[in-house]
């Protein structure tokens, strides 16, 4: 993983609406992801409409991703999710099957999904990432979110 952060988007104007869907698993983890995502989106979209939908698990967001794809319009969702590796290969499948689940989600449904949901190989990793401000990626989730929504709708105004 990097350690640099990308550089902040430019702030846009009018309506727009985010979706932040978040695990419940690995929750002080996951919430450093989601207040910082929220804190960046209301900075650089501060006329967005921002919701948050809670899930148990890392397992459970897609599903979650996909209907809000599919009810309406947004600019963009991010999902946040933290798994911890343990001593099987399971964190290894679970992350690999979210993944491309999310990538699905986007492709078939033209909506933009960002996938912060993060695998660690311990707790020290996903505090740098998720609690702290230098190189946290619920900041860069949200930049990215921004930056998509710019692109997308720059391509339907052609």
């Amino acid at each position: 993983m990097s350690n640099v952060i990308q550089a902040r988007p430019r702030i846009i104007r009018g309506k727009h609406r985010f979706h932040v869907v978040a695990s419940q698993f690995n929750a002080r983890y996951v919430q450093g992801l989601v207040d910082h995502a929220r804190k960046e989106l209301r900075t650089l979209a501060p006329n967005a409409t921002i919701s948050l939908q809670r899930v148990p698990g890392a397992f459970e967001i897609p599903v979650v991703v996909r209907e809000l794809a599919s009810l309406d319009k947004v600019d963009a969702i991010i999902a946040c999710g933290v798994i911890l590796k343990g001593k099987t290969d399971h964190a290894q499948n679970l992350s690999r099957s979210v993944t491309d689940a999310l990538q699905r989600i986007a492709v078939d449904h033209a909506v933009p999904v960002i996938n912060a949901v993060l695998s660690f190989d311990d707790e020290i990793q996903a505090s740098e990432r998720c609690l702290e401000n230098r190189i946290n990626r619920g900041t860069e989730a949200a930049r990215a979110a921004v930056e998509i929504a710019n692109v997308m709708s720059a391509l339907h105004r052609k």
